[in-house]
Parts: C-alpha cells; sequence; structure tokens
C-alpha cells in the first residue's frame, strides 16, 4: 500500500496539506503526519511542507533529524517540498543573516527586497501565473500559466537553471518550483490553490519519482 507521510518538524501548514492529499486520495493511499525517522523510511512518498524564517526551520531539523540520513532518505523516493520546503534543500539562505540549508540542490535562498526595492509589496502573497519550463508528470492535466498562491518574502536561485522547474514573474522572473531526478519542491501553496493546486498533489501521489 503506498504510504505519503508529511514531515512534522514542528513548522509547517500541516492540517492543509493533509486535508487536502485525503480529499484527492484514494482508499489504497495512507496519509500519515509524522516526525518519525522510522515512518519517513517506510513511506512511499514524502512531503516536506514548511513555513517562517530559515534559521528557526533549520533548527528545527537537526532538532529531530540526523541531517545526513534525512537527506539520503530525501533522495530515495518521491520527494514534494511546499514553500519552506523548497527554501531549505537549497545550499544558503540569505534570510536571518546568513543560514547554511540542507544543500539537497545547489543554489541560493535570495530576498525580493534587494531586487525589486519598494515597487512592490513584500511579501509576495496571493495568486500568481506558474510558468512551466518543462513536462513532466508532476504537471499532468495542469496549464501551462495556470494561478497558483504565493506567500513568501524570499525565492530560490538553483547554480544549475536545468533544475528550474518553473517561473513566475514578481519584479523580476523568479524560480517558482524546481525538479530533480525523484524531487520536486514549489515555493506556492498547492493546498491552498483551488483545483490546479489538488491536481499537482493528485498527480504526486500517483508519480513514482521517475522523469
Amino acid at each position: 500500500m503506498a504510504e505519503v507521510v508529511i514531515i512534522d518538524y514542528g513548522m509547517g501548514n500541516l492540517h492543509s496539506v493533509y486535508k487536502s492529499l485525503v480529499k484527492v486520495s484514494d482508499k489504497k493511499l495512507k496519509v500519515k503526519v509524522s516526525n518519525s525517522i522510522e515512518d519517513i523510511k517506510t513511506s512511499s512518498h514524502i512531503i516536506f511542507p514548511g513555513q517562517g524564517a530559515a534559521s528557526e526551520c533549520m533548527n528545527s531539523i537537526k532538532k529531530h533529524y540526523d541531517v545526513t540520513e534525512l537527506k539520503d532518505l530525501i533522495s530515495q523516493k518521491p520527494f514534494l517540498g511546499i514553500c519552506m520546503g523548497l527554501q531549505v534543500l537549497m545550499t544558503n539562505s540569505n534570510e536571518n543573516n546568513g543560514v547554511d540549508c540542507l544543500d539537497v540542490v545547489d543554489g541560493s535562498v535570495l530576498s525580493f527586497k534587494s531586487k525589486i526595492g519598494e515597487t512592490l509589496k513584500v511579501p509576495h502573497m496571493g495568486w500568481n501565473k506558474v510558468q512551466q519550463s518543462r513536462t513532466h508528470p508532476m504537471w499532468d492535466g495542469i496549464p501551462d500559466y495556470s494561478f497558483f498562491y504565493f506567500v513568501h518574502s524570499y525565492y530560490v536561485k538553483p547554480a544549475d537553471t536545468n533544475n528550474t522547474f518553473s517561473t513566475t514573474e514578481y519584479g523580476i522572473n523568479f524560480t517558482s518550483s524546481i525538479a530533480r531526478d525523484n524531487l520536486v519542491a514549489v515555493q506556492f501553496h498547492p493546498e491552498k490553490s483551488s483545483e490546479s493546486g489538488l491536481r499537482l498533489l493528485k498527480n504526486f501521489i500517483k508519480w513514482d519519482g521517475a522523469i
């Protein structure tokens, strides 16, 4: 039986993600919210939601898990990062005067304020279009330039642009999701993004991690 584990490391909009997954899943899928490394090991799919500051996120991860072991598990099965669950995958973040992140994907997390000045409000909050960078099972049934819901003050810049999975315009053209091998991570909140978001979650639980 397939089992999705939503990682509960003390931060994140777990309830909304859980409810959305249950809504799109069938009886063959088990959805669990857990902070147990054993549950993560035995799961078929991993979801890493998150919100808040990068330093708090990393401190909470280190408190609950062995970082090396967690990174190994992230690389072994279909993985979806949401919001902070995307940013924490990068090498480092400029938030909180600089924070070392998980370094699963080479890249940085940068502030909108340093790029867009006073022209637009920060955080970037609300609905915005997502331009898909390439075809992928995760985009199945989701039209290009669909709207998704965002709430964030920082954005990711992967070192390898081939890892960019979608882009969005907000003063600048920024990477709004990344994909590599078994991993997809999005800056927007699919659990708050109506039909397109629910379809993305449904695609994820059907995805076997292959491109």
